[in-house]
């Protein structure tokens, strides 16, 4: 499943150029841009289910640091100290990865 059948292009686009410059990255303000924030349940998990790449249920430090290429290939990484604000605002249970309620948790914030 892409992005794209889930949240518009546009807004994928806006919330990646706001963005753009190396640690100006926060998940508040990219979810809400990229219309994630608005969306069902049911689609914030399958929006999970793209960002854990390699499908183990969990969303790790390595696959978070490449996050914005999910929502687009022009997306950029995300720096060391990106990755760890963000694993640190989603990782409840402090087990070092965020799971799918965690994710969804985060994106309502």
């Amino acid at each position: 499943m892409a992005m794209s059948s889930i949240l518009n292009a546009d807004d994928v686009k806006k919330a990646l150029d706001a963005v753009k410059a190396p640690d100006t990255f926060d998940h508040k303000k990219f979810f809400e841009i990229v219309g994630l924030k608005a969306k069902s349940a049911d689609d914030v998990k399958k929006v999970f289910h793209i960002l854990d790449a390699d499908h183990s249920g969990f969303i790790e430090e390595e696959e978070l640091k490449f996050v914005l290429k999910c929502f687009s290939t022009s997306g950029r990484d995300l720096t060391d100290k990106e990755t760890k604000t963000f694993l640190h605002a989603a990782d409840k249970d402090g087990d070092g990865k965020i799971g799918v309620d965690e994710f969804a948790a985060l994106v309502h914030e």
